[in-house]
C-alpha cells in the first residue's frame, strides 16, 4: 500500500504505467483485459452513478479509472479505489463530495469518509473534517498510520496536517456558496420559530431547491461509494461524501461508519450506500447486505432485503410522502466473492459500473415505483 499521493501524481502514475505497457505490447483494450477470470472470480468496480459521471478535467471516470489501475495496472485495490474517487472528491462540479460539496446549515463544507481493505482486515474514515479537498486520502491515512478506526472534527484535521495534507480556510466553490445561499433565503423566515417546525422547514427547503432543479436529486444527499475486488478475489471499498446538505454543523451520515456507509468481508463480498444516512445508519444495512449473502443471497436479494427493513423502520411522518412511503432514495452497491455484482435503490435511479467491457452507467432495481415525492 501506497502513501497519500496528490491526484496529479496518480495521473502521472497511470500514464507512465500506460506508456510503459504499450511499449512492451502488452497494454490490453477494455474487452481484451488479462487474467479477468481467476478460480471463478470475474474483477469489477461498482459505484453511485456520479462514479461514471465527473472527469475532474482528465480523460476518465472514478469506476474506469479505478478498474484500469486495478487490473492491467497491477495496483493494490485501496488504491485503485482511492483514486478513482479522487475524482470526484476534486471536482468542483461535483456538489455532493469533497471540493465544491454542499456545506452545512453555517455554510462550512465538511467531509467524511472511510475505506476497508479486505485482505488486510483494516479500516479507516474521518468525519467532520474541514479543510482538505479529498478525506478519502485522509481515512486511507488513518487505515495506513494510525491504529484507529475513525477521527472527528478538529482532531481528524490536525492529523492531516501532521501527515502532510494541505489545509485550506473554505472548501465552498462559488457555486455551492451560492446554493447555500438561496437555501438561507427559503428557510430564514421560519428557519427558529421551533425544533420540530425547523427540521421539516429545513428539509423541504432543500428538497424544493431539488424539484426546481437547482441540485441533483443524489446531491442533496452527497456521496460516493465505490467497491472492487480483483482477479486474485481481493475485496476493497471507499465512501466519501459532504454529506446532507444544509446538515447541523458536527452532524455525522452513515459514509465513515463502518457496517452502514460501507462494509467488506474478503471471504464474502462488499456493499455501500449512497442516499439518506439516518436511514442507513438505523440498521447497519451495509452489514447486513454482506451478511445476508453470507447466508447465501444473491446481491440483488441481499440488497433488497435491507430495502425493506429500512420501508418498515420508517414511521415519521415527517419522512413519508403522502403514500406512506419514505420520502428520500437509498441506494445499495454490492457485490460477492465471484464479482456477481448487483445494485437496488428504495425509488429508481442509477449506477456505475466497469468491468472488463469498459465502464457503464445502468439502472438500479428499485423497491418501490415512482420518485418519491407522492
Amino acid at each position: 500500500m501506497s502513501t497519500p499521493i496528490t491526484r496529479r501524481e496518480f495521473v502521472q502514475t497511470s500514464t507512465s504505467t500506460a506508456a510503459a505497457a504499450l511499449t512492451l505490447g502488452a497494454a490490453p483494450a477494455f474487452g481484451q483485459a488479462p487474467a479477468v477470470r481467476t478460480g471463478g472470480v470475474t474483477p469489477v468496480v461498482i459505484a453511485s452513478d456520479n462514479g461514471n459521471m465527473y472527469k475532474d478535467g482528465g480523460t476518465k471516470t472514478t469506476v474506469q479509472l479505478a478498474f484500469e489501475m486495478m487490473t492491467s495496472g497491477g495496483k493494490d485495490v485501496l488504491d485503485a479505489l482511492v483514486a478513482g474517487v479522487n475524482i470526484c472528491e476534486l471536482d468542483p462540479e461535483e456538489s455532493g463530495v469533497g471540493y465544491g460539496g454542499l456545506p452545512n446549515a453555517d455554510g462550512v463544507v465538511q467531509l467524511d469518509s472511510c475505506c476497508m481493505h479486505g485482505p488486510l482486515k483494516r479500516a479507516g474514515g474521518v468525519a467532520a473534517i474541514e479543510g482538505v479537498r479529498a478525506p478519502s486520502l485522509v481515512a486511507k491515512a488513518v487505515l495506513e498510520e494510525t491504529d484507529h478506526h475513525l477521527l472527528v472534527g478538529k482532531g481528524a484535521q490536525e492529523f492531516a496536517r501532521t501527515m502532510g495534507f494541505r489545509i485550506e480556510d473554505d472548501l465552498n466553490t462559488e457555486k455551492s456558496r451560492r446554493l447555500w445561499l438561496e437555501w438561507k433565503r427559503r428557510v430564514d423566515p421560519e428557519h427558529y420559530l421551533d425544533p420540530k417546525k425547523r427540521d421539516r422547514v429545513g428539509l423541504m427547503a432543500g428538497l424544493s431547491m431539488v424539484q426546481d432543479g437547482l441540485i441533483d436529486p443524489n446531491h442533496f444527499w452527497g456521496t460516493i461509494n465505490c467497491d472492487g475486488i480483483n482477479a486474485k478475489g481481493e475485496i476493497c471499498g471507499v465512501t466519501t461524501t459532504s454529506g446532507m446538505a444544509w446538515k447541523i454543523p458536527g452532524r455525522v451520515g452513515d459514509s465513515p461508519i463502518l457496517g452502514a456507509g460501507l462494509y467488506v468481508d474478503n471471504e464474502v463480498g462488499a456493499a455501500g450506500s449512497t442516499g439518506r444516512g439516518e436511514a442507513n445508519l438505523y440498521g447497519l444495512n451495509s452489514y447486513l447486505i454482506v451478511e445476508q449473502m453470507r447466508a447465501g443471497k444473491s446481491p440483488k436479494d441481499a440488497g433488497m432485503e435491507a430495502l425493506r427493513r429500512i420501508r418498515a423502520n420508517t414511521i415519521e411522518k415527517r419522512l413519508l410522502n403522502k403514500s406512506g412511503n419514505p420520502l428520500f432514495n437509498l441506494s445499495f452497491y454490492m457485490f460477492n466473492k465471484k464479482g456477481e455484482f448487483a445494485a437496488v435503490s428504495m425509488y429508481a435511479t442509477k449506477f456505475a459500473v466497469c468491468t472488463a467491457n469498459g465502464p457503464e452507467t445502468r439502472n438500479c432495481e428499485p423497491l418501490l415505483p415512482g420518485d418519491g415525492s407522492e
